[in-house]
This record gives C-alpha cells, sequence and structure tokens, in this order.
C-alpha cells in the first residue's frame, strides 16, 4: 500500500496535471452562469463587477507583487493596450454578462457564450485575413444554427420571425468583446502570464471604477445582502482568479491549441449547473442548440486545423 502523500504534494501533482486543471477552469466558468442567475436581486450587477475585481487585485498585491514589479519595465509602454483589453475583455464582457442575466435563463446564457470562438476566426479573417478553410466555415455555419436553435426554441420553420430577449442579445455582443479580447492577446507584451494578469485585473478593476458610480449616482445600486456577498466571493476565486490561474498552467502545460478545445466544455456545463442549481428546464431544443454549438466549434478547431 503507499503512503499517503502530503497536501503539498497533492497540490503539486494536481498542478502539474493539465487536463485536471483545465477541467476545472471550465466547472468554474460554467458556475458563473448559476452566479449571474443567483445575484439577481441579492447584489447590484455593477458592484459585482467593480467587487468582482477588486478582491484579485488585492490578493494578487499580496501574492504577484514581486512578479508584478520585476515585469514592470515590459508592461509600462504597453498600458493603452492593457487598459483597452482590460475594458473591453473584462469590465464590458463582465458588466453585459451580469445585466443579461436579469432577462434571459441560465442555460440560454450558457450556450450562446459558446459563439465566442465563431467570432474569433471570422475576426481573424477580417483583420489579418487569416485563411478560412472548408471545414472552419462548416463549423461556424453549424455554431450558427445551434444560436437559431435557441432564438427560434427549437421551430426552425419560424426563422422569418426569429427573435430573441435582451438578454440572449446581451450575451452575444459580450461575446463579440471578448473575441476582440482574444484577437488581441497574441500582440500582448511579453511579460509573464501572471505579471500580464495582475497588469488586466488593475486595468479591469479602474475601467469599472465610473460604472460603478454611476449605477450609484443612478440609484440602482443596494446593500449586498448575504447571499449576495457569497456570490461575489465565488466569482472573484472561482471564475476570476483561480479559473485565470489554472487556465496560464494549462496552456504552459499543454499548449494554447490544444487548450482552448477544453473551451467548449464551459456552455455543456453551464446547461448542466443551471438545471441542477437553479431548477432551469433543459428542453430539447436547448439539447440540439447545445450539440449544434459544441460540434460546430469542434469541427472549426480539429478539423479545420488539420
Amino acid at each position: 500500500m503507499l503512503p499517503p502523500m502530503s497536501p503539498r504534494a497533492l497540490a503539486r501533482r494536481a498542478f502539474a496535471n493539465p487536463w485536471l486543471l483545465l477541467s476545472m477552469t471550465c466547472l468554474f466558468w460554467g458556475g458563473n452562469v448559476v452566479a449571474a442567475r443567483s445575484a439577481i436581486g441579492e447584489i447590484s450587477p455593477l458592484a459585482l463587477v467593480t467587487g468582482r475585481w477588486a478582491i484579485p487585485c488585492v490578493i494578487l498585491g499580496f501574492t504577484a507583487r514581486r512578479v508584478f514589479m520585476a515585469d514592470l519595465p515590459v508592461l509600462r509602454p504597453h498600458w493603452p493596450r492593457i487598459a483597452f483589453m482590460g475594458l473591453i475583455g473584462f469590465t464590458s464582457y463582465n458588466t453585459l454578462y451580469y445585466v443579461s442575466a436579469h432577462y434571459t435563463e441560465g442555460v440560454n446564457l450558457s450556450i450562446l457564450q459558446g459563439v465566442t470562438p465563431v467570432y474569433v476566426f471570422l475576426g481573424a479573417w477580417l483583420l489579418w485575413r487569416t485563411p478560412i478553410g472548408p471545414w472552419q466555415a462548416i463549423g461556424c455555419l453549424v455554431t450558427l444554427l445551434g444560436i437559431a436553435v435557441i432564438g427560434s426554441k427549437g421551430d426552425l420553420t419560424s426563422l422569418a420571425a426569429l427573435t430573441f430577449n435582451r438578454g440572449d442579445l446581451g450575451i452575444l455582443l459580450a461575446s463579440v468583446f471578448y473575441a476582440i479580447y482574444s484577437l488581441a492577446l497574441p500582440g500582448r507584451p511579453k511579460a509573464s502570464p501572471f505579471g500580464f494578469f495582475f497588469a488586466l485585473a488593475i486595468a479591469a478593476f479602474l475601467s469599472s471604477l465610473p460604472l460603478f458610480v454611476f449605477e450609484y449616482a443612478a440609484g440602482a445600486m443596494f446593500a449586498p445582502s448575504f447571499k449576495g456577498w457569497m456570490v461575489l466571493l465565488y466569482v472573484a476565486l472561482f471564475p476570476t482568479l483561480l479559473a485565470q490561474v489554472f487556465f496560464i498552467r494549462g496552456v504552459e502545460l499543454i499548449g494554447p491549441g490544444r487548450a482552448t478545445l477544453f473551451y467548449n466544455m464551459t456552455p455543456a456545463l453551464g446547461a448542466l449547473l443551471a438545471t441542477v442549481f437553479l431548477g432551469e428546464p433543459l428542453s430539447l431544443y436547448h439539447i440540439a442548440a447545445l450539440a449544434l454549438v459544441i460540434g460546430g466549434v469542434t469541427l472549426a478547431e480539429r478539423l479545420g486545423r488539420k
């Protein structure tokens, strides 16, 4: 019988396992759907956005300060780019995400965010004329068909009267912002991943402050309930801090191409968690849309690369 491993040894082994790290990342991101819906009436959305980045900034200030200071000479000339990426990819995306949760179901929220890789394919073609192969084109069309299934609630004969509610449209727009952030990543400063993420977190926190002030001035802010504080702690620690650290480590271990494929798990896990924890119905058309969205992205990424 093998002797029991110490907690530190177990943590080291887990941190060397990319499949575990990336699966946990997608689980945390999927759980953000439950958090977004649970936050309604418990904490105001813009306070949630600001708090989501304030807490990681404090934690990173204690744990990654030396790394950040060592990277500062590399980061300083790129502050305009970093500020833009933090504003678009984190603040704008998060704001639309949490506001959209007030108007659509968590299952829809999960599935519709799966369109992000399609936006990235199209954006890369528009910006750099990156070739789109036949399988990538087919994958994009299949994914868009999945979005149409959501809009038509499974009745594709009514496509002429296709309608999306405000929440559906909000998450589709939020995915555009995250795609822009993703397209900006290849040109990021050559700093360490943790120093760069700390800089992005600072940019996201600072760019969220005007929205926080606006919500307060408009009288839309209210004191978080105990449940609201728990939601804030969850989104700050798990989808924000730990998920990003795990994703960075996963990319280090197996590379960005293989790591990106794990993103396809997020819509499926989010839909499942919304069904289990929020009691939302998972209709046949949701399952069909989920299969089309994930299948389309997988076709584009796996066969398209070949």
